[in-house]
This record gives C-alpha cells, structure tokens and sequence, in this order.
C-alpha cells in the first residue's frame, strides 16, 4: 500500500505520524531545494512545529529537477524519515504541502512569494547554487545570474527567484519574507543578503534599499549526517512502516540547527515561529558554534580518515572502534581543540565533544573514510591548521595536531604511488609533490609546506611546527 493522505494511518504501531490535521495548515514556508537533507532537517523541524502552530506548511521548490515533485505527489508530500541510532525509529513528515517545479511552473512559485500569509522562505542548494564568486561576492558572470540580471521577471537562479518575489511583496506593499540560508556556508546568510542587494541593485535601487533596510537573513549553521537513500533503506521502511515510500529519508539521530536570532518575536501574534519550541538554538553567536563544528566535528572527522586510512580501515565507525585512535580522537578534542575556543552562550563544549564521539560510534552510519579524505588541501587549513596556529600562539604543544596533517601526506603519497586518482583542487600538485618525496621525514615535509595554498609561510617556517610534523611523519611511516 503506497503511503498517502489516505493510508499513512494505518502504519505499524510504533511509527511516529503527524501530530496535527494537515487539512487545517497554511504554507508560511517556501524552500528552495528540496533535496535530502531539507527533508531530513528543517522539515523535520517545521512538523514538530506544525502540531503546535499551523501557519507553518513548506511549499517546496525545485530549481531545476522533478524527481522530488514525481515521488511525492502520488504520497500527498509525505514521505518516512528513518533515524538511525542504536535502535532506528521511523516518523512520517507532513510539513511539505506541495513541491513545485519552478521551470515547469514559475507563476505558481511567483505567487508562493508574493501571498501574505508566506513569512520566511529557507534554501538548501548547496554552496554553488548561491551563484557567488570565490570572496563570496555575487557572481555577475555565472550564467544563471546574466540570464536573470537580462531578465529579472523570467529567474532561474535562487537569488533570482527571491528577489522577484521581493519585488512583488514591495509593490504590493506587503513586509518582506526572512530568507534562511541553511547550507554551511560561513557566514551564510549576510553573503546572501549582500548578494540579494547587489542583484536588486542592478535592476532596481529602491527595491534594493528597502531590502537593505527591512529584509532578514540570519546565519545560520546545519548540522547532520544523511546518507544517500537506496533501495535497501526503501525496503527497510516498507518492512518497519507496512507502506510503500517511493522517497524516504534517512539521517543520523543527531540534527542540529542554529539559527541568529534576528527573526523576532516568537510570542507575537502572527509573528515568528516559535523555533526554540522544536530545539533550534537561537543565538548572536552563530560564529562561535560554526567554530566548535568546525574544529571538534570536522578536524577530527579528518583525523579519523587520514590516521584511520593508513591503518586499513573504511568507515567511520570502523576507525573509532579501534582503542588508539579512539583516544587520539578524545585527547586531541580535549586538551588540544577546546582551549582555542570559546563557547558561546548554550553550548557545553566538552558535552558536544562526548556527543561527536558518540556520533561517530554509530554503527548504522556507513560514513566512508575515503569520502571524507577528499579535498584535503581545502579541507585541512580550516579544520586542523587554524587551531594549529591558536595553540602556536599560546605556547601550547602541536604534537597531536601534527598527526592528521603528517597522515594527509602519506595519504597523498601512497594515493600517487597507486596510481590512484586524488579528489582535490590541487590534485595535479600534490602528484608532483608526492613524486619528490623519499621517505625522510624532514626532506618529505619540506615538499609538502611549500604548498603555500594550505601552509602558511608563518606556519612553514615555524621550528616547533616543522618539527612536530617531521616527527608524526616518521612515526607513521
């Protein structure tokens, strides 16, 4: 039995289903993307909310594909979220009212923007659907931003799109929508409202100013693993649920959202949504979370990969449940990451640190350590080198914080030496990198610090660094 408005009640017992009568909720949220990881988050979050106030419904819109549109219309938008824990709970999500297909329909996006009763409009489209350039400025020479600037009532672009729906909210003299970047770009939302200003500055310098002056576009930071569906998870669902699910969804127990908590007054009649009711955090500090993410959740996931590579395992959870790289992982969260942070304001950093470490003991998250090792000249100056340089500055040792980026080396070495490809943006410089190499530790690491794009010369020319790196690389090789 396919899962629809009319079936989802007679899922097994145990499902979670909607805690509302979906025939009484109004679309307050449009989203651009609807991909995994919206379903598997944010509009998990608006279903909680929904049992509580019904102003909140997503109407969900798809740039470009009608996959999403042509597996959940015939389920009347729902669809299962499978959590996946030491014991996976499932839950059928109600909060998309409709997805449209803005190529196929753009009048029916048009007026999603421009009702009264639309407040806030979300995006997950990933960091290249922003259409910025690499200072995080908008790109007036990607494609899709010629084409809307040349004609800004007919978008195909994301920013296109909302400013034409802003557009439209002025002239009727409606108040603007809050626009909620939810990709994890650093400081996502004030690079897209200085990319939405400079778009409607083009085309139309009052409408610019009043988005300047009256338009809100938090920061915000998302958190949460989701792995691709396929059809083991579909017949896993079909099993738990007793309904079919062309599309469901699967993540981790673990979601996090923080938003800036500019959107205003929650308790207001007709105001903001009452987020912090469903367990987002509000906060001036978005920054200070993006941080500990970055250094506690991502350096260490890079340290498991590169040590946990080398050491022949695959996934994840197969690295952490070795004893030595466990407690690598926790000393170097510990005493080597949280003394070059400072939490902000809701947030016990050794608590989040046992919670990272509980995450990746997971052992129904299959996260594969070759996946995380990609990119790692891009990756590595932000989540490992940046505490590097705290700890330098300090006075504190290095010897910990040496080990992930002495096992990128020799991952790289042992990648070209396979003939096997390397998924980077310097991939061409580190083969010819590689190839100099001969094993001495100190001949080694000399080759790779010239690589300037990810060692600063600061940090290069530093003897306690050098000398840190030097002596992790000769213990793993």
């Amino acid at each position: 039995m396919r899962l629809n408005a009319v079936s989802f009640p007679a899922a097994i017992p145990g499902v979670a289903l909607p805690a509302y009568d979906r025939d009484k909720v109004t679309v307050g949220v449009v989203h651009f993307g609807p991909g995994a990881f919206h379903r598997a988050h944010q509009a998990f979050y608006f279903d909680q909310l929904l049992a509580k106030d019904p102003r909140w419904g997503i109407s969900a819109v798809s740039l470009k594909s009608p996959g999403v549109r042509d597996a959940l219309r015939p389920q009347d938008g729902l669809y299962t979220l499978a959590q996946l824990d030491a014991e996976t709970t499932f839950r059928v999500v109600g909060s998309i009212l409709e997805v449209l297909v803005a190529p196929e329909d753009p009048p029916a996006v048009f007026a999603r923007l421009a009702a009264p009763h639309t407040r806030m409009v979300t995006l997950t489209v990933t960091e290249k659907g922003y259409c910025l350039t690499g200072d995080g400025k908008l790109d007036t020479a990607h494609p899709d931003i010629v084409h809307d600037l040349a004609s800004p009532r007919e978008p195909v672009s994301a920013i296109g799109y909302i400013v034409e729906g802003l557009r439209r909210r002025h002239q009727a003299g409606l108040a603007p929508y809050a626009v909620v970047a939810c990709d994890n770009l650093a400081d996502n939302g004030w690079r897209l409202k200085a990319a939405t200003v400079a778009f409607a500055q083009a085309v139309d310098p009052v409408l610019a100013a009043w988005i300047e002056t009256e338009a809100r576009f938090p920061r915000t930071m998302v958190d949460s693993i989701t792995p691709a569906t396929d059809d083991a998870l579909r017949a896993r669902v079909e099993a738990a649920t007793g309904l079919t699910d062309a599309w469901p969804i699967q993540r981790e127990a673990f979601t996090q959202w923080v938003v800036e908590d500019v959107l205003g007054d929650a308790s207001a009649k007709g105001g903001a949504p009452d987020l912090a009711s469903v367990g987002v955090t509000l906060t001036d500090d978005v920054r200070g979370f993006e941080r500990a993410k970055l250094r506690l959740l991502n350096g260490v996931h890079s340290t498991i990969a590169y040590v946990g590579l080398l050491k022949g395992f695959e996934t994840v959870f197969e690295a952490i449940s070795d004893p030595d790289l466990a407690r690598i992982a926790e000393d170097l969260m510990v005493q080597d990451i949280i003394p070059t942070l400072t939490a902000p304001r809701g947030l016990d950093l050794a608590a989040y640190a046992q919670a990272i470490l509980g995450r990746f003991r997971n052992p129904e998250i299959r996260h594969l350590l070759a996946q995380i090792a990609w990119d790692g000249s891009q990756k590595l100056p932000f989540r490992i080198l940046g505490t590097v340089a705290d700890a330098l500055a300090a006075g504190r040792p290095v010897d910990r914080l040496a080990l992930p980026l002495a096992a990128w080396m020799h991952f790289v070495r042992r990648r070209a030496a396979e003939g096997v490809a390397i998924v980077d943006p310097l991939a061409g410089r580190l083969v010819e990198t590689a190839a100099a190499c001969t094993g001495d530790a100190h001949a080694d690491v000399g080759q790779f610090l010239k690589l300037e794009p990810v060692f600063s010369r600061a940090l290069a020319g530093n003897p306690v660094f050098v000398a840190a790196l030097e002596t992790a690389y000769a213990e793993l090789g």
